[in-house]
């Protein structure tokens, strides 16, 4: 029976969750599995990957094929590194002690790198917020300013405009003076 380690796939629309199993490879994708061996969340930043190390190595090592998904988490989590290192200490290339020391070297740099992702995310989020907060300061500032012209230059506005209702009646008194005479020819043809 030809067995495969893949993902089945749970959660609702938009928002999957995957569990990884050891299935037949003839099954369906949701159907009958064998043996579950962890979950994969790629909702979360950094995805989650929770896997049972020693029961998916031993798989691995009886001959399962993981899907081109599962090959790729198995990568990340240090299994098919394992499954190497075992092979060259098979093989005489490497004694046991050397291949647990690289493999404890490479998984310690790899939770390094996710720490500094997820130090990274922190840090990015934190000024995304600082760079909103700044910007929102700046809006409420430009909003005072904006209000104190409008409240304190009121009475100044009202000068203006009564200088300006000043100098624009003179020139309706001109209008009116100049109305007044052909209004009063126009009295005097209707007199006649």
């Amino acid at each position: 029976m030809a067995t495969k380690i893949r993902l089945q796939r749970f959660g609702k629309k938009g928002k999957p969750f995957f569990h990884v199993v050891v299935a037949d490879s003839r099954s369906p994708r949701d159907g009958k599995f064998i043996e579950r061996l962890g979950s994969y969340n790629p909702n979360t930043n950094p995805a989650t990957i929770e896997i049972n190390f020693d029961k998916t190595l031993d798989w691995v090592n009886k001959g399962a094929e993981p899907t081109d998904t599962c090959r790729a988490i198995l990568s990340y989590k240090g299994v098919l590194y394992k499954k190497h290192l075992e092979g060259g200490v098979k093989k005489g290339a490497l004694t046991a002690e050397q291949a647990e020391t690289k493999f404890a070297e490479w998984l310690s740099a790899k939770d390094g790198k996710i720490e500094g992702k997820k130090d990274g995310l922190t840090k990015s989020k934190d000024e995304v917020k600082k760079a909103a907060l700044a910007a929102e300061a700046k809006k409420n500032a430009d909003r005072a300013a904006a209000l104190a012209i409008k409240n304190a230059p009121v009475e100044e506005v009202v000068e203006e405009e009564g200088v300006a209702e000043v100098t624009e009646e003179a020139p309706v008194a001109e209008t009116v003076t100049e109305e007044t005479p052909a209004a009063e020819e126009s009295n005097e043809e209707e007199k006649a």
